[in-house]
């Protein structure tokens, strides 16, 4: 049963929980001090008595030989944090979330969530104690905290010479609400490339993490007919995302990109399915997370590049896309197919 949210008490509680897990928010972050991102978990769940508690109480039945069903053939699941087969939950947007809910979540099905993302700017719409449950929920479990693309509004409504204070405030203020992670899509902006670098070098140096966003399609982002996005046009060039996500890699030192499903598996007549090949094929796997927030789709990674995929889903899936990745459940083509050798 999920613990009750008392408003009252949200800020002590908050401040005890941060006491007892010292490595993982501190507010004043520095570049060279991040806490709580992606693969940058490891020395913090290490040394956290509270994550450690938790990750003991997040064993599935699965994985217990003794008291559950670990005799059962299963793909082990890693431990956190992973590199590879991470999978990345959308939070409140298609529906409200508040602490009571993600807690139900995180609680039967935490042991399969890598990290938390707040799509477009939903995160403002939330009164500030409910979305810091909510982050203290994510970190609890062991999860990375993300915001979703809305540097596109920040961006497009400031200018001039303020649009960098304006921004850095985004930052301190994500950084204070205990955000790890900051995406960068550009979606719906067209955004020099040079640019985009700087953005993410600026994330680096408010002690926050840069998670680009990329993809072929102009307009994504915001659940566009594919009748209209044809008309806006698609690059349709894989090379632009390979290159892209090469220069955030190597030289602002990202440690992932976000790939946009539109365009791709989203709102699209055909898949196009060699985009996907040629990032794959260019691109170190734990450097990618796919968008495939429909089972079909996120049935298709698994199938096409086995369980080490990365893959962000809507946090309705986590549990369908946690069995398939185990192999004891799946559709007609994945059914009793997806394995692993890991002696």
């Amino acid at each position: 049963m999920a613990t009750p949210f008392r408003p009252v008490a949200a800020t002590a509680l908050r401040q005890a929980r941060a006491a007892s897990r010292p490595g993982i928010r501190n507010a004043t972050a520095t570049a060279t001090g991040l806490s709580h991102p992606f693969t940058t978990t490891a020395s913090a769940l290490s040394s956290s008595p509270s994550l450690s508690d938790a990750s003991s109480k997040q064993k599935t039945l699965l994985e217990d030989r003794d008291a559950g069903f670990g005799f059962v053939r299963h793909n082990p699941l890693p431990p956190k944090p992973r590199t590879r087969g991470a999978t990345e939950i959308r939070g409140p947007y298609y529906t409200a979330m508040g602490p009571r809910y993600l807690a139900d979540v995180l609680e039967t099905a935490g042991a399969h969530v890598d990290g938390l993302k707040f799509a477009g700017g939903s995160f403002s719409l939330l009164p500030a104690p409910a979305l810091r449950a909510l982050v203290d929920l994510a970190h609890e479990h062991g999860a990375y905290v993300s915001t979703g693309g809305w540097i596109e509004h920040v961006l497009s409504s400031s200018g001039g010479e303020d649009v960098g204070a304006v921004v850095d405030r985004y930052l301190a203020r994500c950084r204070d609400l205990g955000f790890d992670v900051v995406e960068l899509s550009a979606g719906f902006l067209s955004l020099p490339v040079d640019d985009w670098l700087r953005l993410a070098r600026r994330v680096r140096e408010a002690g926050l993490r840069p998670k680009p966003e990329l993809g072929i399609q102009f307009g994504a982002g915001g659940d566009t007919a594919a009748e209209e996005l044809q008309g806006l046009g698609a690059s349709g060039d894989p090379r632009k995302v390979v290159d892209l996500a090469k220069r955030f890699v190597d030289e602002e030192g990202v440690e992932r990109v976000m790939i946009e499903s539109e365009g791709i598996t989203e709102n699209v007549r055909a898949w196009r399915t060699d985009v996907i090949q040629t990032i794959l094929r260019e691109l170190p796997m734990d450097k990618v997370m796919f968008e495939a927030a429909d089972p079909a789709v996120f049935n298709w990674y698994i199938r096409e590049f086995g369980v080490d995929v990365n893959l962000f889903v809507d946090h309705s899936q986590i549990i369908q896309l946690a069995g398939l990745r185990a192999g004891i459940w799946g559709k007609s083509d994945t059914f009793g197919k997806i394995t692993t050798f890991r002696p």
